[in-house]
């Protein structure tokens, strides 16, 4: 059985980036890594830019202008300014070349055609110069970026409509266990209605990851072996949920074992989510998830989605982790590190009641999980601890 943190590292220094690279259109790409550099054709702004409504002025020993034109954005004629003149201008619009300054409209006094201006101006007040955002030729995003909206906004704003990223990868979902019926049906005694796979299908839409396909498979061998065997040689990942612990009924374990793939770990000395198995068949990434669903959905978090991140480009990608004071105190029995479901909001941390790895009405309400290294017993209020965001 290893840590957490061992468990981390060597999913980290195992997984590495997707080579399929495919091109798309920026408006599609959202939250993909982009897979080249990407070098500025123009300048932005491509001319000088007014950065308010106000005048542009031509400066010169005096309070007192003349108002000889109007600039809207947009406007694309070139006014010439001698000295002492002026032009109405706009954010956004082109200042002429022959203008030094814009001073705001709440600056200045305008009567008819003259002006006076009730404030100091410096050279190149308000005008933003050209090129200020990115130079023509200069790297403008660099290879491995994951494109934000903010990003494809820039990228958008340079006139580019295309990227190379990296492909995400292809990803199946496998539900183990004769109890489980899908929703929608009648129970029958002993039975309960399967929600992990689209809990984790879910999950794995919320962080943009679409090619998904969902399999369920009874607690028999040879449908266990068949089944793995055809999921691992058509997907990138395989999340298997249940039957990896060793009862009668478990046969994840022996299938995956007959069907060569490298078990990199199995087991992590945490809680909830101890029978979590991960290895590798050729580029396939397998996960064998604890059928309990809080745990399944705690290691998704924890675990998987450093795999999913490192296989789509994102080749530095952490657990994302906060420090914030807790709201609660608490006190963890045993010597395994815990991941408790939590509700951070305002910067502090509550634990929240119902920590079973069976439980995921808990769950529901959380947006984070507090973690608990192995060493540590108690939380104290107002204590700083380590907070997984989820949502």
């Amino acid at each position: 059985m290893i840590t957490v943190a061992e468990a981390k590292n060597i999913i980290e220094t195992s997984v590495f980036s997707n080579v399929v690279e495919e091109n798309k259109t920026l408006c599609s790409s959202t939250g993909f890594i982009l897979a080249e550099d990407i070098f500025s054709s123009i300048n932005m702004p491509p001319f000088r830019q007014s950065a308010m409504d106000g005048y542009a002025l031509y400066l010169h020993n005096s309070v007192n202008y003349t108002v000889i034109d109007e600039i809207k954005a947009g406007d694309n004629h070139q006014t010439i300014l001698k000295e002492g003149e002026a032009v109405r201008i706009f954010t956004g619009a082109p200042v002429p070349d022959t203008a030094n300054a814009v001073i705001m409209q709440e600056k200045v006094y305008v009567n008819d055609q003259q002006l006076i201006i009730n404030d100091l101006v410096a050279i190149n007040n308000n005008i933003r110069p050209l090129g200020e955002q990115v130079k023509k030729g200069v790297l403008a995003l660099k290879k491995g970026i994951k494109l934000t909206p903010a990003a494809i906004g820039f990228l958008t704003s340079l006139g580019i409509t295309k990227v190379d990223v990296f492909k995400k990868p292809k990803i199946a979902i496998v539900a183990t266990g004769n109890e489980l019926v899908k929703a929608g049906e009648s129970l029958k005694y002993g039975q309960i209605y399967e929600s992990n796979t689209i809990m984790l299908q879910t999950a794995l839409y919320n962080l943009g990851y679409t090619d998904v396909n969902i399999h369920n498979v009874k607690d028999d061998y040879n449908s266990t072996y068949s089944l793995l065997d055809r999921v691992i040689n058509k997907n990138d990942v395989v999340l298997i949920s249940g039957g990896i612990s060793v009862g009668d009924y478990d046969f994840v374990g022996k299938a995956l074992n007959e069907l060569s793939v490298k078990q990199l770990f199995y087991k992590v000395k945490q809680k909830p989510g101890k029978p979590l198995f991960y290895g590798q068949k050729g580029s396939t990434v397998i996960f064998a998830l604890p059928g309990n669903p809080a745990a399944a959905l705690s290691c998704f978090y924890v675990y998987v989605r450093i795999a999913l991140e490192r296989l789509s480009g994102n080749k530095t990608y952490k657990t994302n982790s906060v420090s914030v004071e807790s709201a609660t105190r608490f006190n963890k029995k045993g010597d395994r590190a815990q991941f408790l479901k939590a509700h951070l909001q305002n910067n502090k941390v509550t634990i929240l009641e119902g920590q079973s790895s069976a439980m995921l009405q808990t769950f529901a309400l959380a947006n984070a999980l507090v973690y608990i290294p192995e060493d540590k017993m108690t939380i104290a209020i107002n204590e700083n601890v380590e907070v997984i965001t989820i949502d």
